[in-house]
């Protein structure tokens, strides 16, 4: 048996690695079996019905990331029936953002896929071991994290009230929004979790709940289709791979836009000699973010095949002509190691959610079609089947005698929350928790003006931005989990304050 130390979103799922690793699970099986929990237990953050990456790195195999990324609908449809269905919102989280939720911003969910394909081909345990600890705590309820909460004080209304068993799952007979704690029981959830666990991933593609997806979002004048569902596949990539020091980083390559922001970003800063953030070393760090950030929304974002514009990021940024050249919500993660030497990362996303919950499902769906920072071409993003962008970039490094699963929610601040602890970490020398618990800037492309936007406690450069500085840490900039097995030095676990967490740690 496997002893496993885990980092990710609650307490909840920490417990449900654990219990999985009791009946003979690996890294893999444990990792899913809590991401499963989160996905299914943070209301508005996260749900079923969007999209994971999930990065293997067996001990003595080649890394893979297991695509289950979202895709274009709209498999047998006209073109007069594309591009409805869908209507802006605005919200306040995060200084403001605008989205588009309902039917038409509904993409092809990847999520369960991906999950039975690492299942299947790295995992040992039985698949309902999986789902065990899922299914118990949507039937008997779970309480409502203080990072749902936050989310959905901005969301709750506008955007998850839009479904009947949706709304009644999160307010109260008067229609307020329930508080953090109250214990949260999605109609119908737990059912569809059962089945899923007894049928295999084929009943939320091929089976009754992918009729009752499609036929919810055809009757709204979405672009899902049952063709859409039936024909989607998880795909196995080889990894992009960085060097940081002494540490070799596997991460999500394209046509995902994370690893490749993330691999510039790191290599940017690769000259840094330093042993804390000074005005000087903050300045070449928010000049990387601004770099990379500003060529993903220039060449990234809209190109059709992500690969070469990714390569000419990572080579300038490895060459150093980076700098020269181009200066100018909703998602959840699990980090698992074991002491064999597997690591196994998930980063899961619904974006901002549609608010659609097909009736007797209890599964909110995605909208990351409408997902405007990210998805820049809009509801017209490309051939149906066609995979969208994406920001997440669930990591495993090696070094020898050690292995790391990393990975951090928050939309378009993944990718810089990640560059700020793997720098901290690795090349500062930080402990784990202070790695990931230290302030963090973002610039923030994704308004009509860029911005840098900070935490307190920084000694922050003159630069010629607009600069906010957050009061507090916030699960705006994202929150980083992360797990360490070495040889010598046995476990370490940590997760991010800025959101409740979850941790296991089996020398602890």
């Amino acid at each position: 048996m496997s002893k496993v130390a885990v980092a990710t979103t609650s307490q909840l799922a920490a417990d449900a690695a654990r219990e999985v690793a009791d009946v003979g699970g690996n890294a893999v099986d444990c990792a899913l079996a809590a991401a499963l929990l989160t996905i299914n237990t943070e209301p508005g953050v996260c749900a079923l019905g969007g999209s994971a990456f999930i990065t293997i790195w067996s001990k003595g195999e080649d890394p893979v990331t297991v695509d289950g990324n979202v895709a274009v609908p709209g498999k047998g449809l006209s073109d007069n029936e594309r591009k409805q269905g869908a209507v802006e919102v605005s919200l306040d989280y995060g200084g403001g953002i605008a989205t588009l939720v309902g039917p038409g911003s509904v993409s092809v969910p990847g999520t369960l896929a991906a999950m039975e394909d690492a299942w299947k081909n790295y995992g040992r345990a039985p698949w309902r071991a999986i789902f065990e600890p899922t299914i118990r705590a949507t039937r008997e309820g779970f309480p409502l994290s203080a990072a749902c909460r936050y989310y959905l004080g901005y969301a709750g209304d506008i955007i998850f009230g839009r479904s009947e068993d949706g709304h009644n799952a999160l307010h109260r007979s008067d229609g307020s929004l329930i508080d953090a704690g109250h214990t949260v029981i999605v109609p119908h959830l737990a059912d569809s979790l059962e089945g899923i666990a007894n049928e295999g991933a084929r009943l939320f593609y091929k089976g009754e709940i992918a009729r009752r997806i499609a036929e919810h979002c055809r009757d709204g004048n979405g672009m899902l289709t049952l063709a859409d569902l039936r024909s989607y596949e998880a795909i196995e990539r080889a990894p992009l791979m960085t060097r940081i020091g002494d540490w070799q980083l596997a991460t999500n390559p394209p046509p995902a836009v994370g690893g490749s922001v993330l691999a510039a970003m790191l290599l940017a800063c690769a000259d840094l000699d330093i042993t804390h953030w000074d005005k000087a070393s903050l300045q070449q760090l928010i000049d990387a973010q601004r770099a990379c950030l500003d060529f993903r929304q220039r060449n990234l974002d809209l190109a059709e095949d992500v690969g070469p514009e990714a390569a000419r990021l990572v080579e300038a940024a490895r060459s150093g002509q980076l700098l020269s050249r181009w200066t100018s919500a909703s998602t959840v993660h699990t980090s698992v190691v074991d002491d064999t030497g597997n690591g196994c990362a998930i980063t899961a996303s619904s974006g901002y959610g549609s608010g659609e919950m097909p009736t007797g499902t209890g599964l909110w769906l995605n909208n990351c079609l409408g997902e405007i920072e990210l998805n820049r071409r809009g509801l017209d993003a490309g051939p149906p089947g066609a995979r969208l962008p994406s920001n997440m970039t669930p990591a495993v490094a090696r070094r020898d005698g050690a292995v790391l699963a990393v990975g951090s929610p928050g939309a378009d601040r993944i990718t810089t929350a990640m560059q700020q602890f793997l720098i901290n970490y690795m090349q500062l020398g930080m402990p784990l928790d202070d790695a990931i618990a230290h302030p963090r800037v973002h610039v923030d492309t994704s308004g009509d003006v860029v911005q840098l936007k900070a935490e307190p406690g920084l000694d922050l450069p003159d630069i010629d931005l607009p600069v906010t500085v957050f009061p507090e840490l916030v699960m705006y900039f994202g929150g980083v989990g992360a797990a360490v097995f070495s040889k010598d030095s046995g476990f370490q676990v940590a997760a991010d304050p800025r959101r409740e967490g979850g941790v296991f740690n089996p020398d602890a």
